[in-house]
């Protein structure tokens, strides 16, 4: 399985960065060694000293597809969960300085929280999704997926043009605003509407 993730997916979030509105999806992947291991704690790397949590809504991919059509797009997966794009932001603008790649910064061992995954059928629509984090019970991002400038159908389309989907694959849907550094001790707690999806420890 891999993590595809999408970069500056909300436009709240481009603007709090300082960077561009891309004119199409930004995409990068993650191994499955990043994926944060169940009950396990989030260690900060000791190769960065400023890890931002960013968090996304994911979808699970059920079946193989490659150049998959918009209106079909909904036929490819019937679970959506909540993750973490942990990010060594300090990193992560060194590269981009260089113009380098930003995979050390993103693909990390431990740098993608995946959460439970939930049935879509239990929301009207997945354009209409709520979704929050809160650290050390007080909430510092919330959203609505409807604020996603590629909607996830939109998203399984583009992406299918250049990376085959396969059973098992995870799409990290882009983080809106809200981002912030973590320290020692942190609990970061995630929400799909009034559902808790996951809770882990920084240490």
């Amino acid at each position: 399985m891999k993590i595809i993730c999408v970069g500056r997916n909300y436009a709240a979030h481009i603007e709090e960065l300082d960077n561009e509105k891309p004119k199409d999806p930004i995409l990068f992947l993650k191994p499955d060694t990043s994926i944060l291991l169940k009950k396990n704690p989030f260690l900060i790397p000791e190769f960065s000293n400023d890890v931002h949590y960013e968090v996304e809504l994911l979808v699970k991919i059920k079946k193989i597809g490659k150049y998959i059509d918009r209106k079909f797009a909904h036929k490819y997966y019937d679970e959506i969960g909540l993750g973490i794009d942990f990010t060594a932001r300090d990193l992560q603008q060194q590269l981009k300085s260089k113009g380098h790649p930003w995979e050390k910064a993103k693909a990390f061992d431990g740098a993608a929280v995946v959460g439970k995954f939930v049935s879509k059928k239990d929301y009207q629509s997945v354009d209409d999704i709520n979704f929050s984090l809160k650290k050390n019970g007080n909430v510092v991002q919330e959203a609505n997926s409807s604020l996603m400038l590629w909607k996830i159908d939109e998203l399984i389309e583009y992406i299918s043009k250049y990376f085959t989907l396969k059973i098992g694959d995870i799409i990290f849907t882009g983080t809106p605003s809200g981002v912030g550094a973590v320290l020692p001790h942190d609990i970061l707690t995630g929400y799909i509407e009034d559902k808790e999806i996951f809770s882990i420890k920084v240490k």
